[in-house]
């Protein structure tokens, strides 16, 4: 297949028509469908049936599929790079952050590295360790700060800051020493998603117990479940990021069992990177440094 048959295909997989795909790519009808059959006959095989309720890919073309979307994928990550050559690599950063570390890390560290580096500029995108890591492996980003979880052997994860989980409860609560797991339980916690990287260790330490909580409820951003106990929806347990961010609207208390999470600087293995780069990288590592102090 040559490289305009593939991007064909994939216009109309993404589509699910010739026409769509025709506006995807800002080309005529015509000319998708002239490519498309000229795909099909080097090939020897039909990549679609043409039936009266539209295209149905083939079983060979769905062979094809995983090939065909990494290809495209690994296509899409050179024109960004390219892109990001055009506008100066050197003097602009790409970088991505968990939603709990862009509030209470990024913030602080982008100020700071303003102030430094008046020329230099950064784009930053929040999101959740999946999007993050994706989005390095195909170069939209130079590098992540999230919360640890296991990487792609394509990925570097340098170990800034580790703690434990704490409980959130609402101001008016009586409690002031640390809750066990078995008291939050019934008294409604709010679960993290499985999926998540907290909420693996959670989940973890909870079969452990051999505790099942109660809610109904699985949530993935820490925030909203900060909001939830605002609310007087029930109980939380979070990272310490999130919970300062709430330090004058709810009680903050220990756990007694031990949630550890890890905060990862994520860059892409062979990846170079760029002086700004570089300092903008330090001015994290400082900042985590001396949050460790202060817990400490």
């Amino acid at each position: 297949m040559r490289l305009r048959h593939i991007e064909v295909f994939q216009a109309v997989l993404q589509a699910g028509s010739v026409s769509g795909a025709a506006r995807l790519l800002n080309v005529s009808q015509p000319n998708v469908s002239r490519v498309l059959s000229h795909a099909e006959q080097q090939l020897g095989f039909n990549l679609f049936d043409r039936t009266p309720q539209g295209l149905v890919i083939t079983p060979e073309g769905r062979r094809l599929m995983p090939e065909v979307e990494a290809l495209f994928s690994h296509i899409q990550a050179i024109g960004f790079l390219a892109e990001q050559l055009r506008q100066g690599e050197g003097q602009h950063v790409r970088i991505g952050s968990a939603h709990a570390l862009g509030h209470s890390v990024m913030a602080p560290v982008l100020v700071d590295f303003h102030r430094q580096t008046p020329a230099g500029t950064v784009e930053l995108v929040t999101g959740h360790f999946n999007t993050l890591s994706q989005d390095l492996l195909q170069y939209k980003m130079d590098f992540a700060l999230a919360f640890a979880e296991q990487v792609s052997a394509e990925l570097i994860a340098e170990p800034l800051y580790s703690a434990n989980m704490v409980a959130l409860l609402p101001l008016d609560c009586p409690i002031e020493a640390p809750v066990s797991l078995s008291w939050l339980c019934d008294n409604n916690l709010l679960m993290l998603q499985q999926q998540d990287p907290l909420g693996q260790v959670l989940n973890r330490v909870l079969r452990e117990q051999g505790l099942t909580p109660r809610a109904s409820l699985h949530i993935k951003t820490y925030s909203v479940i900060a909001d939830m106990v605002l609310a007087g929806g029930g109980v939380g347990v979070v990272d310490t990021f999130t919970a300062r961010r709430y330090l004058h609207q709810l009680k903050i208390v220990p756990v007694v069992e031990r949630l550890p999470f890890e905060v990862i600087l994520l860059s892409r293995r062979g990846q170079p990177q760029s002086q700004v780069a570089l300092t903008l990288q330090q001015l994290i590592r400082h900042k985590m440094w001396a949050l460790s102090e202060l817990d400490g």
